[in-house]
Formats: structure tokens, sequence, C-alpha cells
């Protein structure tokens, strides 16, 4: 059974930084790419950044420059290191495997991040 379990999120001021942890079981971790997601109230759930199995990256443009990805496969967890943070950041962040994005039982409970002086 696929589980995952976010952690990391808290209160912040811009310009200030979190780091969020996903702990991932259920699945061979090292074999999958993993992302990182969030979402704000009143919108959809949005891709933040992305993580192939061998360690190539992507993101979103509103992050470039802010947010790096990260995976420690030995830990079976998936990191997200945001600095210079954005009252815009604003939105609770998940993790997944982008193949399990349709698969609403496959999300774990996200964790929130609120950016706010």
């Amino acid at each position: 059974q696929v589980q995952l379990v976010e952690s990391g999120g808290g209160l912040v001021q811009p310009g200030g930084s979190l780091r969020l942890s996903c702990a991932a079981s259920g699945f061979i971790f090292s074999i999958y790419a993993m992302a990182w997601y969030r979402q704000a109230p009143g919108k959809q759930r949005e891709l933040v950044a992305r993580i192939t199995n061998g360690g190539i990256t992507y993101y979103v443009d509103s992050v470039k420059g802010r947010f790096t990805i990260s995976r420690d496969n030995a830990k079976n967890t998936v990191y997200l290191q945001m600095n210079s943070l954005k009252p815009e950041d604003t939105a609770v962040y998940f993790c997944n495997r982008p193949s399990d994005y349709r698969n609403q039982e496959s999300w774990g409970q996200g964790t929130q991040v609120t950016v706010s002086s």
C-alpha cells in the first residue's frame, strides 16, 4: 500500500525558508520519478517541481531559482528546499509520483505552508 507522509510546513515570514520532507513507502521508491505539488485555497492542485529517478529536475517558472527538489533513495524520502518565500507560495504542499496524479487514493494529507508577515 502506497503511503506518502509530508512534513516540514509552517508559518514563515516573506523571504524566509522552509524544508519540506516526504517519506514514501509501499513501492520501490528508487525507480520512480517524484514530484511536489501545491494547492492554494480555491485553486487547483499544481505541479511545483519534479525529479526523475536519475535526479533530473524540473521546476515551474514561479519557483525557479528559489526552490530545490532532491531525493534520498536510501531513506525513501524526497525533499523540497524553499527559499525566498513569497505570500503567493502559501498552499498545502503534497508529494506524489507523477504517474499517480489522477489516483485520488494515492495522495497524503499534505503539509501547510503559510507565508505571511
